[in-house]
């Protein structure tokens, strides 16, 4: 391929990065999220060792759960992209161990059949590589793909695969593993598998090109590749994969101690482009807020993320030693108004909800650091508009719709919120306060989470729920009547489907944001934040990344200066 004049739909590792977007294949398990331990819910266990020998964040303040239940979207590239280097200063290795503390620790390691994003935050782009990879601007770059080819059809994927890679354990890296690695995805159902289409086939054309076709267009391939669904293991490989790991990444596993800590060694057989700054990386984890901070004071680690608003006070107050920073994320904390309650189903009364709250004051009661969000697309993704104006807190329309719809101060239509209990009593405490001025009474139910799921997310016996839904691209939800929302609008139904085939990048974005805008209007729910990741670090540690961090962490880039 010519890297100098790359065809339409190809992507080479010299050109500019316009990505404009897929859905992640998995299911998020960020400290606060709920998606992928709903997920975990509803699949089967783990499966034994096959016979290649391959098995199968800290909780912010305490209000965040995580949600990323899989829905697809679009992704395509267009025109000329560069694949930006992680080495960025020396290439020698320090020997300076780099300890940095998270919340949520991975059960196991196996990658293939455990969910949650504490597994894909740790070994993806670090011990496990990918045929392609997302960098922390949520853009899709080379990984053990150089380049690649997109058919005009968007029938077929042709991977140009670089040469000289191998795996932990020695073993050469070819286009025959990618094959491997791929069918098994699709043949045991693997976590991502859901995410790559109607596949017809799935080759290496010879040692360093690798095919895969469909049979029909999915716009959303090359975002799961990213993910899960693009791992490339060794099919020779024999080890535990709960416990150990056989990788092409800069690190190895060094050792694993369930919910304690993770310690990564630098991989000397490494040929890949991101080579590790610092030989050994330890990642703790911290269930005792007290304890995180503590370990940050004294030096034990040199970066906490997340840590609350409050927390980092301290830290944001001695400029000279530490740097605190709220980073981009795609975490959108939902209140769904079920579609189907019995009065949630009258638009006024949702309306009126959306109308009522006071976004502002809420983000500034977790200390300001969140954003706003008036839709279901956070910036960082594609279609994205600010959809704020659609609904401005205006307590004065809210009582106006209320009294269309029958209720008043003095008559107040009664509602319950359900919600897990990781996410504290402040927010449903707020909501209770904001919603009584317009004539709801509302009970707050704060739960054990296995109940909520059981409740809300199953059984769908709610009036008003909040979760933290953190993955990006997750659109799909909206267009899906069976998911727990009830949503069915069969405008945003077409509109996200003809936004999932279209080959033109500007065009799928101009169609999610035509859907999402119907949407936030016909108000299923109400955005109350787009929750931003709070990181302090050690002023002298250098590539701790701060945006989208609770599932991207690239720990090859750590370096104390």
């Amino acid at each position: 391929m010519d890297n100098k004049e790359p065809k339409d739909g190809a992507y080479n590792n010299d050109a500019t990065d316009k990505f404009y977007g897929q859905e992640n294949a998995e299911q998020s398990q960020f400290s606060s999220s709920t998606d992928a331990s709903l997920n975990a819910a509803s699949k089967r266990g783990y499966k034994k060792t096959n016979k290649r020998g391959l098995g199968k964040f800290w909780l912010v303040s305490v209000a965040i759960v995580v949600i990323a239940v899989v829905s697809a979207i679009i992704a395509t590239i267009t025109g000329p992209q560069k694949n930006p280097a992680s080495q960025t200063s020396s290439t020698q290795v320090s020997n300076k161990t780099v300890s940095i503390g998270l919340k949520l620790a991975p059960t196991n390691l196996d990658i293939r059949n455990q969910s949650g994003s504490s597994l894909e935050q740790l070994l993806i782009g670090n011990v496990y590589e990918g045929l392609v990879a997302r960098n922390t601007k949520n853009q899709v770059v080379p990984s053990l793909a150089k380049s690649w080819e997109i058919s005009k059809d968007g029938l077929k994927y042709t991977f140009h695969m670089r040469k000289g890679v191998v795996f932990s354990n020695k073993h050469r890296l070819t286009a025959k593993d990618a094959e491997w690695s791929f069918n098994e995805l699709v043949a045991k159902k693997y976590r991502g598998s859901n995410m790559v289409g109607k596949v017809e086939s799935a080759k290496a054309k010879d040692d360093y090109t690798f095919e895969i076709k469909l049979k029909e267009p999915n716009a959303k391939l090359l975002w799961a590749l990213c993910s899960r669904a693009g791992l490339v293991f060794d099919k020779l490989a024999n080890y535990d994969a709960k416990t150990q790991a056989v990788g092409s990444g800069p690190y190895l596993v060094e050792k694993f101690v369930p919910n304690d800590r993770v310690v990564l060694k630098a991989n000397p057989c490494y040929k890949g482009i991101n080579k590790p700054r610092t030989s050994k990386v330890v990642v703790r984890y911290f269930v005792d807020d007290v304890a995180a901070v503590d370990a940050l004071s004294s030096g034990a680690v040199q970066a906490l993320a997340p840590i609350s608003g409050q927390l980092a006070k301290t830290f944001k107050a001695d400029a000279k030693r530490y740097v605190v920073k709220a980073g981009n994320s795609t975490d959108k904390f939902v209140l769904a108004m079920n579609m189907n309650g019995e009065r949630t189903k009258d638009k006024r009364v949702r309306q009126a909800i959306r109308y009522a709250i006071d976004h502002k004051q809420i983000i500034a009661s977790r200390g300001g650091t969140d954003a706003l969000l008036g839709g279901p697309i956070p910036s960082l993704d594609p279609g994205y508009e600010d959809l704020t104006n659609i609904y401005t807190h205006d307590v004065k329309r809210a009582k106006s719709l209320m009294k269309e719809a029958g209720f008043s101060e003095s008559n107040p239509l009664h509602l319950s919120l359900t919600y897990p209990n990781i996410y504290g009593t402040q927010l449903g405490d707020q909501l209770r306060s904001q919603l009584k001025k317009i004539g709801i009474d509302l009970k707050v139910n704060i739960v054990e989470f296995t109940t909520w799921l059981h409740d809300v997310y199953n059984n769908k016996n709610y009036d008003l729920s909040m979760v933290d839904h953190n993955e990006s691209h997750d659109f799909g939800q909206w267009a899906d009547p069976k998911y727990y929302y009830g949503y069915n609008n069969k405008q945003v139904q077409d509109l996200y489907a003809k936004a999932m085939l279209c080959a033109n990048t500007k065009e799928s974005n101009k169609l999610l944001a035509k859907a999402a805008r119907i949407v936030s209007k016909d108000a299923p729910a109400d955005w109350l934040l787009n929750y931003k990741v709070v990181t302090a670090k050690v002023k002298n540690l250098e590539g701790m990344p701060f945006d989208i961090n609770q599932v991207l962490l690239p720990l090859y880039n750590l370096r104390l200066k």
